[in-house]
Protein backbone atom coordinates (compact mmCIF):
# COMPACT_ATOMS: atom_id res chain seq x y z
CA UNK A 1 0.00 0.00 0.00
CA UNK A 2 1.79 3.30 -0.99
CA UNK A 3 1.26 6.15 1.68
CA UNK A 4 -1.01 8.76 1.27
CA UNK A 5 0.62 12.26 1.34
CA UNK A 6 -0.39 15.49 2.61
CA UNK A 7 1.14 17.56 -0.15
CA UNK A 8 1.86 21.35 -0.67
CA UNK A 9 2.03 22.25 -4.10
CA UNK A 10 4.31 25.49 -5.54
CA UNK A 11 6.64 27.96 -4.57
CA UNK A 12 10.18 26.79 -2.94
CA UNK A 13 11.88 29.71 -1.87
CA UNK A 14 14.28 32.30 0.09
CA UNK A 15 12.71 34.92 2.15
CA UNK A 16 14.96 37.44 2.40
CA UNK A 17 14.23 38.82 5.54
CA UNK A 18 16.14 42.07 7.29
CA UNK A 19 17.95 39.44 9.94
CA UNK A 20 19.05 37.19 7.39
CA UNK A 21 17.58 34.73 4.68
CA UNK A 22 14.86 32.09 5.79
CA UNK A 23 13.60 29.25 3.66
CA UNK A 24 9.57 29.82 3.13
CA UNK A 25 7.35 29.33 0.26
CA UNK A 26 3.80 28.45 0.95
CA UNK A 27 3.68 25.07 -0.28
CA UNK A 28 6.78 24.07 2.18
CA UNK A 29 5.50 26.18 5.13
CA UNK A 30 2.20 23.91 4.71
CA UNK A 31 4.03 20.69 4.18
CA UNK A 32 6.29 21.13 7.77
CA UNK A 33 3.66 22.19 9.92
CA UNK A 34 1.56 18.89 8.54
CA UNK A 35 4.56 17.16 9.37
CA UNK A 36 4.76 18.60 12.69
CA UNK A 37 1.62 16.73 13.65
CA UNK A 38 2.72 13.56 12.67
CA UNK A 39 1.39 13.02 9.15
CA UNK A 40 3.25 11.88 5.81
CA UNK A 41 3.68 15.26 4.16
CA UNK A 42 5.71 16.12 0.89
CA UNK A 43 6.47 19.67 -0.68
CA UNK A 44 6.37 19.47 -4.39
CA UNK A 45 8.17 21.76 -6.20
CA UNK A 46 11.56 23.25 -8.14
CA UNK A 47 14.93 23.78 -7.29
CA UNK A 48 17.52 25.63 -9.07
CA UNK A 49 21.04 23.82 -10.04
CA UNK A 50 22.41 26.26 -7.44
CA UNK A 51 23.66 27.46 -3.61
CA UNK A 52 20.07 28.29 -2.25
CA UNK A 53 18.85 24.83 -4.09
CA UNK A 54 21.28 23.12 -2.15
CA UNK A 55 20.68 24.74 0.64
CA UNK A 56 16.89 23.93 0.36
CA UNK A 57 17.57 20.50 0.07
CA UNK A 58 19.97 20.14 2.94
CA UNK A 59 17.20 22.31 5.20
CA UNK A 60 14.45 19.99 4.18
CA UNK A 61 16.68 16.83 4.70
CA UNK A 62 17.36 18.59 8.17
CA UNK A 63 13.24 18.99 9.05
CA UNK A 64 12.77 15.21 8.19
CA UNK A 65 10.27 16.38 5.50
CA UNK A 66 9.57 14.50 2.60
CA UNK A 67 9.90 16.34 -0.96
CA UNK A 68 10.30 16.30 -5.12
CA UNK A 69 12.04 19.21 -6.80
CA UNK A 70 13.67 18.53 -9.54
CA UNK A 71 16.50 20.52 -10.71
CA UNK A 72 15.76 22.90 -13.47
CA UNK A 73 17.48 25.79 -15.19
CA UNK A 74 16.61 28.73 -13.48
CA UNK A 75 17.82 30.42 -10.29
CA UNK A 76 16.29 29.10 -6.79
CA UNK A 77 12.97 31.40 -5.88
CA UNK A 78 13.80 34.40 -3.68
CA UNK A 79 11.79 37.18 -2.21
CA UNK A 80 13.19 40.60 -0.51
CA UNK A 81 11.00 40.66 2.69
CA UNK A 82 10.76 44.10 4.39
CA UNK A 83 8.28 44.32 7.70
CA UNK A 84 7.03 47.45 8.67
CA UNK A 85 6.77 48.40 12.76
CA UNK A 86 4.27 45.82 13.27
CA UNK A 87 6.33 42.89 11.81
CA UNK A 88 3.80 42.87 8.93
CA UNK A 89 5.86 42.03 5.43
CA UNK A 90 5.80 43.09 2.06
CA UNK A 91 7.17 41.28 -0.81
CA UNK A 92 9.10 41.55 -3.50
CA UNK A 93 9.08 38.38 -5.83
CA UNK A 94 11.77 37.28 -8.26
CA UNK A 95 10.08 36.33 -11.68
CA UNK A 96 11.07 33.30 -14.09
CA UNK A 97 12.86 31.55 -11.40
CA UNK A 98 12.55 27.73 -10.96
CA UNK A 99 9.19 27.49 -9.12
CA UNK A 100 8.02 28.94 -11.67
CA UNK A 101 9.43 26.10 -13.95
CA UNK A 102 8.01 22.87 -12.16
CA UNK A 103 7.75 20.17 -14.61
CA UNK A 104 5.18 17.20 -14.68
CA UNK A 105 6.92 13.97 -13.65
CA UNK A 106 6.09 10.29 -13.24
CA UNK A 107 7.11 11.13 -9.63
CA UNK A 108 4.71 13.73 -9.22
CA UNK A 109 1.77 12.27 -10.76
CA UNK A 110 2.55 8.87 -8.35
CA UNK A 111 1.94 11.04 -5.49
CA UNK A 112 -0.57 12.75 -7.12
CA UNK A 113 -2.43 9.77 -7.43
CA UNK A 114 -2.36 8.73 -3.59
CA UNK A 115 -2.50 12.21 -2.27
CA UNK A 116 -4.79 12.45 0.82
CA UNK A 117 -4.97 16.31 0.17
CA UNK A 118 -3.19 19.09 -1.75
CA UNK A 119 -3.00 22.71 -0.52
CA UNK A 120 -1.92 25.30 -3.71
CA UNK A 121 -1.98 28.76 -4.11
CA UNK A 122 -2.35 31.32 -6.91
CA UNK A 123 1.23 32.52 -7.17
CA UNK A 124 2.87 29.21 -8.56
CA UNK A 125 0.21 29.48 -11.38
CA UNK A 126 1.81 32.83 -12.79
CA UNK A 127 3.70 31.18 -15.16
CA UNK A 128 1.54 28.30 -17.49
CA UNK A 129 4.38 26.06 -16.88
CA UNK A 130 3.73 25.61 -13.08
CA UNK A 131 -0.14 25.88 -13.81
CA UNK A 132 -0.43 23.48 -15.85
CA UNK A 133 1.89 20.88 -13.31
CA UNK A 134 -0.80 22.16 -10.87
CA UNK A 135 -4.26 21.33 -13.03
CA UNK A 136 -2.78 18.14 -14.03
CA UNK A 137 -1.92 16.82 -10.56
CA UNK A 138 -5.04 17.97 -9.28
CA UNK A 139 -6.97 16.08 -11.92
CA UNK A 140 -4.65 12.79 -11.22
CA UNK A 141 -5.76 12.65 -7.57
CA UNK A 142 -8.52 10.46 -5.90
CA UNK A 143 -11.87 11.23 -5.42
CA UNK A 144 -11.35 11.65 -1.79
CA UNK A 145 -8.60 13.98 -1.64
CA UNK A 146 -8.94 16.96 -0.08
CA UNK A 147 -8.29 20.35 -1.85
CA UNK A 148 -7.45 23.32 -0.61
CA UNK A 149 -7.32 26.36 -2.87
CA UNK A 150 -5.37 29.10 -0.46
CA UNK A 151 -5.19 31.99 -2.29
CA UNK A 152 -2.34 34.28 -1.26
CA UNK A 153 -2.57 36.45 -4.20
CA UNK A 154 0.67 38.47 -4.55
CA UNK A 155 1.55 41.91 -6.26
CA UNK A 156 0.14 41.56 -9.75
CA UNK A 157 0.95 37.91 -9.94
CA UNK A 158 -3.01 36.10 -10.99
CA UNK A 159 -5.89 36.90 -12.95
CA UNK A 160 -9.58 36.42 -12.67
CA UNK A 161 -9.53 33.19 -15.34
CA UNK A 162 -6.29 31.66 -12.75
CA UNK A 163 -8.61 32.65 -9.67
CA UNK A 164 -11.79 30.81 -11.16
CA UNK A 165 -10.94 27.93 -12.17
CA UNK A 166 -8.78 27.50 -9.17
CA UNK A 167 -11.63 27.81 -6.87
CA UNK A 168 -14.22 25.71 -9.20
CA UNK A 169 -11.35 22.81 -8.38
CA UNK A 170 -11.26 23.32 -4.55
CA UNK A 171 -13.28 21.36 -1.47
CA UNK A 172 -11.66 24.71 0.59
CA UNK A 173 -11.32 28.44 -0.12
CA UNK A 174 -9.12 29.74 2.42
CA UNK A 175 -8.58 33.71 1.91
CA UNK A 176 -8.20 37.25 3.91
CA UNK A 177 -10.05 40.04 4.26
CA UNK A 178 -8.05 42.18 1.71
CA UNK A 179 -8.11 39.30 -0.84
CA UNK A 180 -12.01 39.33 -0.59
CA UNK A 181 -11.81 42.92 -1.36
CA UNK A 182 -10.12 42.01 -4.62
CA UNK A 183 -12.51 39.38 -5.67
CA UNK A 184 -15.20 40.57 -4.81
CA UNK A 185 -14.09 43.81 -7.47
CA UNK A 186 -12.98 41.02 -10.20
CA UNK A 187 -16.22 39.01 -9.71
CA UNK A 188 -18.71 41.79 -9.27
CA UNK A 189 -20.07 41.61 -6.03
CA UNK A 190 -18.27 44.77 -4.51
CA UNK A 191 -21.53 45.65 -3.34
CA UNK A 192 -21.90 42.56 -0.49
CA UNK A 193 -20.68 42.88 3.06
CA UNK A 194 -18.11 40.30 4.11
CA UNK A 195 -20.14 37.52 5.51
CA UNK A 196 -22.61 37.84 2.36
CA UNK A 197 -19.54 37.58 -0.33
CA UNK A 198 -18.25 34.35 1.65
CA UNK A 199 -21.79 32.63 2.09
CA UNK A 200 -22.40 33.50 -1.96
CA UNK A 201 -18.74 32.38 -2.83
CA UNK A 202 -19.67 29.44 -0.99
CA UNK A 203 -22.57 28.38 -2.58
CA UNK A 204 -21.87 29.31 -6.17
CA UNK A 205 -18.78 26.84 -6.62
CA UNK A 206 -20.26 24.36 -4.29
CA UNK A 207 -17.22 24.47 -1.67
CA UNK A 208 -17.35 22.43 1.22
CA UNK A 209 -15.63 25.55 3.14
CA UNK A 210 -14.40 29.04 3.57
CA UNK A 211 -12.13 30.06 5.54
CA UNK A 212 -11.71 33.86 5.96
CA UNK A 213 -8.77 35.18 8.35
CA UNK A 214 -9.24 38.80 8.80
CA UNK A 215 -5.91 40.02 11.08
CA UNK A 216 -6.51 41.19 14.76
CA UNK A 217 -9.85 40.92 13.86
CA UNK A 218 -10.53 37.58 14.53
CA UNK A 219 -11.49 34.73 11.97
CA UNK A 220 -14.45 32.66 9.94
CA UNK A 221 -15.23 29.38 8.90
CA UNK A 222 -18.22 28.95 6.92
CA UNK A 223 -19.46 25.62 5.37
CA UNK A 224 -23.09 24.85 4.80
CA UNK A 225 -25.30 25.79 7.53
CA UNK A 226 -22.25 26.48 9.64
CA UNK A 227 -20.42 29.60 10.80
CA UNK A 228 -17.80 29.54 13.13
CA UNK A 229 -15.95 32.70 14.28
CA UNK A 230 -12.63 33.05 16.27
CA UNK A 231 -11.39 35.91 17.91
CA UNK A 232 -7.36 36.76 16.95
CA UNK A 233 -4.91 36.14 20.28
CA UNK A 234 -3.00 39.19 21.38
CA UNK A 235 0.24 38.14 21.09
CA UNK A 236 4.08 39.79 20.97
CA UNK A 237 4.74 39.37 17.27
CA UNK A 238 8.43 38.83 15.82
CA UNK A 239 6.75 39.06 12.50
CA UNK A 240 3.92 37.57 10.62
CA UNK A 241 5.46 35.27 8.20
CA UNK A 242 4.31 31.72 7.17
CA UNK A 243 1.55 32.33 10.46
CA UNK A 244 -1.11 31.80 7.48
CA UNK A 245 0.42 28.78 6.33
CA UNK A 246 0.11 27.09 9.90
CA UNK A 247 -3.03 28.03 9.85
CA UNK A 248 -3.94 26.51 7.10
CA UNK A 249 -1.79 23.43 7.36
CA UNK A 250 -3.09 23.05 11.33
CA UNK A 251 -6.54 23.08 10.04
CA UNK A 252 -6.24 20.74 7.79
CA UNK A 253 -4.40 18.41 9.76
CA UNK A 254 -7.39 19.11 12.58
CA UNK A 255 -9.98 18.32 10.01
CA UNK A 256 -8.19 14.77 8.82
CA UNK A 257 -7.56 14.09 12.25
CA UNK A 258 -11.74 14.01 12.79
CA UNK A 259 -11.92 17.21 14.54
CA UNK A 260 -15.00 19.38 14.11
CA UNK A 261 -15.06 22.46 12.31
CA UNK A 262 -14.84 24.50 15.74
CA UNK A 263 -12.27 22.67 17.38
CA UNK A 264 -10.20 22.76 14.23
CA UNK A 265 -10.44 26.52 13.69
CA UNK A 266 -10.14 26.85 17.20
CA UNK A 267 -6.48 25.12 17.45
CA UNK A 268 -5.56 26.69 13.98
CA UNK A 269 -6.02 29.96 15.28
CA UNK A 270 -3.85 29.18 18.24
CA UNK A 271 -0.83 27.95 16.33
CA UNK A 272 -1.13 30.81 14.17
CA UNK A 273 -0.26 33.24 17.35
CA UNK A 274 2.60 31.13 18.37
CA UNK A 275 4.31 30.90 14.92
CA UNK A 276 3.55 35.38 14.96
CA UNK A 277 5.53 35.24 18.18
CA UNK A 278 8.83 33.66 16.10
CA UNK A 279 11.05 34.87 14.06
CA UNK A 280 10.81 33.36 10.07
CA UNK A 281 7.78 30.50 8.76
CA UNK A 282 9.11 27.50 9.90
CA UNK A 283 9.37 27.18 14.07
CA UNK A 284 9.20 24.07 15.93
CA UNK A 285 5.66 24.12 17.41
CA UNK A 286 5.44 23.35 21.02
CA UNK A 287 4.53 20.03 21.87
CA UNK A 288 1.02 20.84 23.56
CA UNK A 289 -0.54 22.12 19.58
CA UNK A 290 0.81 18.15 18.45
CA UNK A 291 -1.06 16.90 21.43
CA UNK A 292 -4.47 18.59 20.71
CA UNK A 293 -5.11 16.90 17.67
CA UNK A 294 -4.27 13.50 18.46
CA UNK A 295 -6.98 13.79 21.87
CA UNK A 296 -10.54 12.92 21.41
Amino acid sequence: MQERFIVGLGEALWDCLPDGSKLGGAPANFAYHVHQFGFDAMAISALGNDILGDETRKQLNEKGLNYIMPLVDYPTGTVQVTLDDEGVPTYDIKENVAWDNIPFNSEIESVAKNARAVCFGSLAQRNSVSRTTIHRFLEATPKDCLKIFDINLRQNFYTKEIIQDAIASCDILKINDEELITLGRLFGYSGLDIENKCWLILGKYNLKMLVLTCGVNGSYVFAPATKSFQETPSVEVADTVGAGDSFTSTFCSAILAGKSIKQAHKLAVEVSAYVCTQNGAMPQLPKKFTRQLREK
